[in-house]
């Protein structure tokens, strides 16, 4: 039995971010040509343009590699120094072994231990808390943190409900103990309801499908979405969770630097801005360039604040996100 180790008094610090975009861009033209639609008709209603697809042969574990090793690159470390890699991702590569194993050995990474993380478009974030807690804890002192997509494998691109959504893409970020308190996570959640589960989800046979099918697609292995209900859902609930990590950690919304959430809906992500009264810079925004990347979008966002300098040391960021399950969790951070 190992010894039980001393309470740990420092904080938690991103050091680096990075990314992985696939090349190829599909515009909402190349949709219209594939689907009834118009790119004035996506835009309106999703805030969409264009999102990146991933090229013949290019896998989910092929971004998340890269996006770590951008970050690890960003952060000046070595693969060998981390001690955990966690991957959020709704589109693992194979079921068993798990994508970040192989992703912890084609960096160079190994012993690191390595482990998939499913939660859907809430997947960075649940990935952030936990690898949060985990240096917390004493345990561990470096890990990575990555959100990837290859969430064009799953699309159905004759269903214009979907198919004008999604996109492929990877995000990573790499946290470290670091000997000021001050710094890391101020407050988590992490919450589900799995009584919503037929809102969003991917059936592979009949079985999988829920007592109330009628807005079945009728192709299995791809998305399906009740989109009105997820909606009404999002909109509502983005803004309990914001206001409760507000309450917890005693701050307002005025106190925050920067809002990073899932890019699901830009009408969603304005309607908790409005609610706020956060200014437009205050939250980001990306969802025109990407669409909704799933497990990814929070990363990308993360990676494209620091880089635009959005964030400094010191500031308050809160991330939030929502997926299916349904699942939705806030992580406030003291960058």
């Amino acid at each position: 039995m190992s010894a039980r180790r001393p309470a740990y008094e420092g904080g938690v610090a991103i050091l680096g971010t990075g990314v992985c975009l696939p090349p190829r861009v599909l515009t909402n033209d190349d949709l219209a040509k594939r689907v009834d639609t118009t790119d004035a008709w996506i835009s309106q209603r999703t805030g969409i343009k264009t999102r990146r697809i991933v090229e013949d042969g290019q896998t989910v574990r092929d971004l998340a590699r890269e996006a770590l090793g951008s970050a690890l690159d960003n952060a000046g470390l070595k693969p060998d120094e981390l001690d955990m890699v966690l991957l959020a991702t709704m589109t693992p590569e194979m079921v068993c072994p798990n994508t970040a194993a192989r992703v912890v050995a084609e960096l160079g990474a190994t012993p690191a231990g390595a482990m998939d993380i499913s939660a859907a478009c809430s997947g960075f974030v649940y990935a952030l808390n936990v690898a949060s807690s985990l240096i917390e804890s004493g345990a561990y002192r470096t890990v990575g943190v990555i959100g990837a997509e290859t969430l064009s494998q799953l699309v159905d691109y004759t269903d214009r409900r979907t198919c004008i959504l999604f996109g492929d893409g990877a995000g990573a970020a790499v946290l470290q103990a670091v000997d000021d308190p001050q710094r890391g996570c101020l407050h988590q959640a992490m919450h589900s309801d799995g009584r919503l589960w037929g809102e969003l989800y991917v059936p592979r046979d009949e079985s999988h499908l829920p007592p109330d099918a009628e807005g079945f697609s009728g192709a299995y292995n791809t998305l399906q979405m009740n989109g009105r209900e997820v909606y009404k859902f999002a909109v509502t609930t983005t803004q309990r969770m914001m206001q409760e990590a507000l309450d917890a950690a005693g701050v307002t919304a005025d106190d925050l630097a920067l809002v990073i959430s899932h890019q699901s809906n830009k009408r969603i992500l304005e309607s908790a801005r409005d609610r706020f009264g956060l200014p437009e810079e205050k939250l980001f925004i990306n969802i025109d360039r990407f669409g909704n990347t799933s497990a990814a979008s929070a990363a990308i966002c993360l990676h494209e604040a620091r880089e635009e300098g959005r964030i400094k040391e010191g500031d308050l960021v809160l991330y939030c996100a929502i997926g299916g399950g349904m699942a939705w969790t806030t992580s406030l951070w003291r960058m």
